[in-house]
């Protein structure tokens, strides 16, 4: 009878865990309205680094560090990714940020998804919409969102990790203007 009283509060302590970590992920991210980071971004094995804000919903601007002034920017209905040399825009319902940019969608998936968590440090969410497949990651002991994994629209695995957040800063408001054309 002791072992199986064990088992339960074994058992029982865990699953308050992990509903306490998703609580407080889904805390810290209802209280952000912005976001500043540094990234570093892999897709099919080309590493690029750079700097990103997030405003949400929707809404992101991200510069590279590389020679050719890669800038991303999204103003919540299309996305651009300019360089020297190319302009491409999409709308941004067809790529996966419409999904990661949407706090509100995301809120919902998380309070309906089973976490799995990593080596003790990170927790991961995954889940399929509109023909996306992301993982998201949150640190364990900051509920922060580090980083996440998607196939672009060209069918490319992506995975993005972030670090040095900064929450809720002051914004100027045409941060998120489309650029011109080349």
């Amino acid at each position: 009878m002791k072992k199986i009283f064990f088992i339960f509060f074994f058992i029982s302590n865990i699953s308050n865990a992990f509903a306490t970590i998703k609580n407080d992920i889904i805390e810290n991210l209802s209280s952000i309205n912005n976001i500043s980071f540094k990234f570093e971004q892999n897709i099919n094995g080309k590493v690029e680094n750079g700097n990103c804000i997030i405003k949400y919903p929707k809404k992101i601007l991200c510069t590279y560090d590389s020679k050719n002034n890669k800038v991303l920017v999204s103003n919540g209905r299309s996305l651009v990714i300019k360089t020297q040399n190319s302009y491409y825009i999409y709308s941004i319902k067809d790529t996966p940020l419409n999904l990661i940019l949407n706090k509100e969608f995301l809120l919902n998936k998380i309070k309906n998804l089973n976490e799995r968590i990593i080596d003790g440090k990170l927790v991961n969410y995954n889940f399929s919409e509109n023909e996306n497949h992301i993982n998201l990651f949150f640190d364990i002991k900051t509920f922060n969102l580090i980083g996440w994994q998607v196939q672009d629209i060209y069918q490319n695995l992506s995975i993005t990790y972030i670090n040095s957040i900064i929450k809720n800063k002051k914004l100027k408001k045409d941060l998120f203007k489309l650029p011109a054309r080349n």
